[in-house]
């Protein structure tokens, strides 16, 4: 028993993927959720009527809001066409209004923020709470499943196709394949499809399931939902592909999942951008999960056809286009022998 232990202690020592997932992997993970969950600098943009009372805007202009005099005939329209106003905030003598865009974590702040200043005027004002997109009290499932079904159409996928091409690898079957007049871009492309039929099945099966089974809402066409779905799981394909490179067994894939695959998850939408302090939500643009949820979030939330997405298919592509080039050099070299 003892022999046992100290020949696994010695192995794992060996090997530096499985010491760095154990010390390092948690210090990373940990240190990236620090930042993000950290004290935001973010100031909520609310709008009052051009006509408020000046000690209404002061007590405004108290708190950590940036207050802005319009006319706003129509809250709803006004907030679809300013994405940059968090909430609309009406005083009439019917009541108190505050109109959102969505139920979402920059809303939550904009609210508190207007609470505290109505607090020292009138602390006992009735609050009607409208939203643009979504209700007041839906499940974190209706706020968040958009973010779910893009994380598992690529995780799952990149999973397969990166383990399948360890194995590959490891067996000589990629080597022998190389060796015959195929050229390596069709190497890739023959892998990409194969692997991207699965793809496209399991995309169909997750956006039906959670529609018509979990009864998860969307507003916009669902061909569209699809069509960034089976984007999402090429890219994967092409992912899991890249970082076969540098693994030589299945559980070296599975040992840089906490540095491939969950710094993503942060950046998928689950945080608002514009929340993440310090300017690391601009890293979300060099991770394909950013796009394609977001796409998603564009159709299933808001309820966008192309025009509102095609700005994130773009990233899709030019993305799974990169990575299709870095697998074409790393083909090289084994072509080379």
């Amino acid at each position: 028993m003892r022999n046992l232990a100290k020949r696994v202690i010695f192995q794992t020592l060996n090997d530096k993927r499985s010491v760095a997932l154990i010390l390092i992997a948690p210090l990373l993970i940990l240190t990236l959720v620090y930042f993000l969950l950290g004290d935001s600098d973010y100031v909520p943009v609310v709008v009052l009527d051009e006509n408020a009372q000046t000690q209404l805007v002061e007590a405004f202009e108290a708190e950590t809001l940036d207050v802005r005099l319009d006319t706003v005939d129509n809250p709803v329209g006004y907030l679809e066409d300013n994405k940059d106003v968090d909430a609309i905030f009406e005083a009439t003598q019917e009541g108190t209004t505050i109109t959102l865009r969505e139920p979402s974590t920059k809303s939550s702040k904009a609210v508190r923020e207007i609470q505290a200043a109505l607090s020292a005027l009138n602390p006992a004002a009735d609050i009607e709470m409208n939203y643009v997109y979504g209700e007041e009290g839906q499940s974190t499932f209706d706020s968040f499943g958009y973010v779910f079904l893009s994380l598992f159409s690529f995780f799952f996928v990149f999973i397969l196709s990166a383990m399948a091409l360890v194995k590959e690898r490891s067996g000589g079957t990629l080597e022998r394949l190389l060796m015959t007049p195929i050229k390596r871009g069709q190497v890739i492309l023959g892998y990409t499809l194969g692997y991207g039929v699965f793809a496209v099945v399991q995309s169909v099966f997750i956006v039906l399931y959670t529609i018509y089974v979990l009864g998860l809402t969307s507003l916009g066409n669902i061909g569209w939902v699809f069509l960034v779905m089976i984007l999402m799981a090429g890219t994967a394909v092409l992912f899991g592909a890249t970082i076969s490179v540098f693994a030589r067994s299945e559980l070296q894939v599975v040992q840089m999942i906490p540095f491939t695959i969950i710094p993503q998850v942060f950046f998928s939408g689950l945080i608002p951008l514009e929340l993440i302090p310090y300017g690391l939500g601009n890293l979300s643009y060099i991770m394909p999960i950013f796009y394609g949820a977001t796409a998603i979030k564009e159709v299933m939330v808001y309820g966008s056809g192309f025009a509102g997405i095609w700005g994130y298919v773009l990233g899709l592509i030019v993305y799974a286009g990169v990575l299709y080039m870095l697998n074409m050099r790393a083909l090289g070299k084994y072509r080379g022998h």
